[in-house]
């Protein structure tokens, strides 16, 4: 079974879909990265499947039950845009008066569970106010954990945060996914952040997904490539370029785009005169397969 199961969904706002006819598959478990540029469906999308939006047509899913089944609804935890908390209430007051919402049983245990999942047990006597940025999403994590739910929903949770922020929040979320079986559905524009913890991905452009792809799938078709540096980089680019079918200069570096064999091209820059100074061998990482991906949909 899965976790959202999405099928011909769309929404407009003033006749201009923003979700069009999308359908999505989130595997059960699974941290699934919901990618696209800003205006492309994936907030109004995750309202759609939290309820906060009503749809034009299509079905959601959610545990192979209508999204809207009160059973199902108290099994989702979400966090979209802010956690709306009190400035001038502590962290503890905050999540007690959602609690109180949610009608949850030993409140004050429940309050502790989360605190600890979200590295926050001894802030709760912080006003909400005096927190930082990274400590004010956690907050909004351990809100959208209240009544330990089945399904997480992230919206932009790590951008603006720190080096150290986004550290913890990928360890929060990993350790969600695999000591409480939570699938999370988690949207950001820092891709280099999200490809560390993601098993899969559904990219989304003008409301219509273009590709959902699991991360082993994703390092299948990253493309590998050796980087290099020489004496005369104009050069050595010019003879690769003749002999090989891509390739490109980018941050300094002389990229052969295909090959894996740093011994054959060393031979072949030295028997052209060429002193490699520098290399190493790599795979395009989740940034650039989404910018090139979304070079090739504007060329057709």
């Amino acid at each position: 079974m899965n976790a959202i199961e999405i099928k011909g969904l769309s929404k407009s706002f003033r006749g201009m879909y923003a979700v069009d006819h999308l359908s999505m598959t989130v595997p059960q478990g699974a941290i699934y990265g919901f990618i696209g540029e800003n205006g492309s469906g994936k907030s109004t999308t995750m309202k759609l499947i939290c309820g906060h939006l009503v749809s034009d047509s299509g079905t959601i899913t959610l545990f192979g039950k209508e999204h809207t089944d009160p059973g199902v609804r108290v099994r989702v935890g979400a966090l979209i845009e802010n956690a709306g908390c009190f400035p001038n209430s502590s962290v503890y007051m905050n999540l007690r008066m959602q609690t109180i919402n949610l009608g949850l049983e030993n409140p004050d245990g429940e309050i502790k569970r989360v605190l600890e999942i979200v590295r926050m047990q001894d802030s709760s006597g912080l006003k909400f106010k005096s927190c930082s940025l990274g400590m004010k999403q956690r907050i909004g994590i351990a809100m959208a954990l209240l009544g330990n739910p089945a399904l997480l929903i992230l919206d932009e949770p790590i951008n603006g945060l720190d080096t150290d922020g986004m550290r913890i929040m990928r360890e929060i979320l990993v350790d969600i996914t695999q000591k409480y079986g939570c699938t999370v559905l988690i949207s950001s524009h820092i891709l280099g952040e999200l490809e560390k913890i993601a098993t899969h991905y559904g990219i989304i452009r003008q409301g219509k997904m273009i590709m959902e792809l699991s991360a082993e799938e994703m390092d299948k078709r990253a493309q590998v490539f050796v980087s290099l540096k020489v004496n005369d980089m104009a050069g050595a680019k010019k003879v690769l370029s003749a002999s090989y079918n891509t390739v490109k200069e980018e941050n300094g570096y002389i990229r052969v785009y295909d090959i894996d064999d740093t011994a054959e091209i060393v031979d072949f820059l030295m028997k052209n005169g060429y002193v490699v100074s520098e290399l190493k061998k790599n795979k395009i990482g989740l940034e650039e397969y989404y910018i090139e991906l979304m070079s090739r949909k504007e060329e057709k």
